[in-house]
């Protein structure tokens, strides 16, 4: 394949890169203004600063290109030392296209590309500032062709067969969420504290630049101590940032999930989201291996959940891989099922031992702090310790509830949790080994747990305290020609 020409970022980049730059120069140039005291000879300073900032980013546009040159991307800049970042084809595990606010002004977007190499939250690549257009054909391509430069995939087990799915010929749009199903945003917790978020921030604020506004710190606590002599008052801020929690946790849940779409274009599952920053991710679909639901425990009382995508080699998949936000569990699962692949096996039950289990660890803490509490006259701390520990018995409960393993012959799936409670469904070619794990009090007890080893997502999944023979009898169903020939009877 012919070599492509050096390419270089939008030079519309150069409006953006110096208002980027203003928060790490704001305290700078306030410096110099107070320090020179307002005068034109701090004004030349600051002007100059700011000069300075427009050529530091114009110098470091003129110094960067990229180009895909046969079967890798080259990242090129050359400011000082030349430097050139190579990435495989064959190693990207999606393209993430972002358009943050001043980007989309200026028709703009930001290109990451994911390839699992440096683990966590980081991209391999980045080109921050390729037009719109130029990111569509840049992700069509480095996808595209990284399917058709991947090798055959290693994770399959012996004796499996996989097809790769195939090219649709249009788009198909899966579910493109309403915006009423936003308000079950706070079920989620994630934003439910933004209220004290912005307070703490706010009082942060005044601490650090109350003084250049004649406000001292002393001035800060008085207005402290003040409250703290009206108790009235401050608990009716703090009811008011409580109730607060639902409405600003749904505003901010909605910012970042607004017209949330999930499609199939080509031979990727491609996820956009976002009201004020959009932002589109797209994973290869012969790169998913699965999906895992979650549910807190408000989720699970109204019967939503979210879903994010098991894939190899992609660093914080509960961000870059979610499929779908908080939304009704039925209409999930079928989604879920469209997209990746049904899973159609009921979940078999834990044995009654592991009830025993998570009763125990549940109530035992309580009752031991309330013994202590007792012994010592603490009768008030007894008696909440011993609340506690009523408590316990329900939450046991619940979590031996949703303890469960399966096998359908294509799929295996795994459950654990109660307060936030996980389900994974993982495909059988995904499976690359078995740990299975007993500790003493699991071999008094007579249970184990049955870890199946992923290539993907978090690396394995637990299937907890099942029965000694129920474990083994699982991993060998998934994979008999691994487990069977250890067995004295298969």
């Amino acid at each position: 394949m012919g070599r492509v020409p050096p390419s270089r970022l939008s030079p519309l980049v150069l409006l953006i890169d110096p208002v980027r730059m203003l928060p790490s120069l704001l305290l700078p140039l306030v410096g110099v203004l107070f320090v020179g005291g307002f005068s034109p000879s701090s004004f030349v300073w600051a002007a100059l600063a700011i000069v300075g900032s427009v050529g530091y980013a114009a110098v470091r546009w003129a110094t960067f290109t990229y180009q895909i040159a046969g079967d890798r991307l080259e990242l090129t800049r050359s400011l000082v030392s030349r430097s050139v970042r190579t990435i495989p084809l064959e190693r990207i595990r999606g393209v993430d296209v972002t358009t943050p606010p001043l980007h989309r002004l200026f028709g703009l977007a930001v290109v990451r590309i994911d390839t699992g190499a440096s683990g966590g939250d980081k991209q391999e690549g980045e080109l921050d500032g390729v037009t719109l257009p130029e990111a569509g054909r840049l992700r069509e391509i480095l996808l595209r062709r990284g399917q058709a430069a991947a090798p055959a995939d290693a994770a399959t087990p012996a004796g499996t067969s996989y097809t790769a799915p195939a090219v649709a010929a249009e788009e198909r749009v899966y579910v493109r969420v309403p915006w009423q199903w936003l308000l079950y945003g706070p079920l989620s917790g994630a934003f439910l504290l933004t209220p004290f978020a912005l307070v703490g921030g706010a009082i942060g604020l005044a601490f650090q630049w109350g003084g250049e506004f004649g406000l001292s710190e002393r001035a800060a606590f008085s207005v402290g101590e003040w409250l703290w002599h009206r108790p009235v008052l401050l608990v009716l801020a703090g009811l008011v940032l409580v109730l607060a929690m639902p409405v600003a946790g749904g505003v901010m849940y909605a910012v970042f999930n607004w017209d949330f779409t999930l499609r199939r274009r080509d031979s990727s599952l491609v996820a956009e989201r976002g009201l004020v920053t959009r932002r589109s991710v797209s994973l290869e679909h012969r790169r998913i291996r699965g999906y895992e639901i979650a549910q807190g425990i408000l989720e699970r009382g109204a019967k939503v959940v979210r879903i994010w995508a098991i894939v190899t080699g992609l660093g914080d998949s509960r961000t870059r891989g979610q499929l779908l936000p908080v939304v009704p569990r039925a209409f999930a699962v079928k989604v879920a099922a469209e997209a990746i692949g049904p899973f159609e096996a009921p979940l078999r039950p834990h044995p009654p031992v592991a009830r025993q289990r998570r009763l125990f660890r549940a109530v035992a803490p309580g009752l031991a702090v309330a013994a202590v509490a007792f012994l010592l006259g603490w009768g008030w701390i007894g008696l909440l310790a011993l609340c506690a520990a009523a408590l316990g018995v329900p939450l046991g409960l619940d979590r031996y509830r949703s303890l469960g393993h399966a096998y359908d012959g294509a799929r295996l799936s795994v459950r654990s949790g109660s307060l936030p409670r996980s389900q994974a469904v993982v495909e059988r070619r995904a499976v690359v080994g078995w740990t299975v794990r007993q500790t003493w009090f699991q071999r008094r007890s007579g249970v184990l747990t049955v870890i199946a080893g992923v290539g993907a997502g978090s690396g394995g999944y637990a299937a907890i305290d099942t029965g000694e023979a129920q474990g083994v009898h699982f991993a060998a169903e998934v994979t008999p020609e691994w487990i069977t020939p250890f067995l004295d009877h298969p």
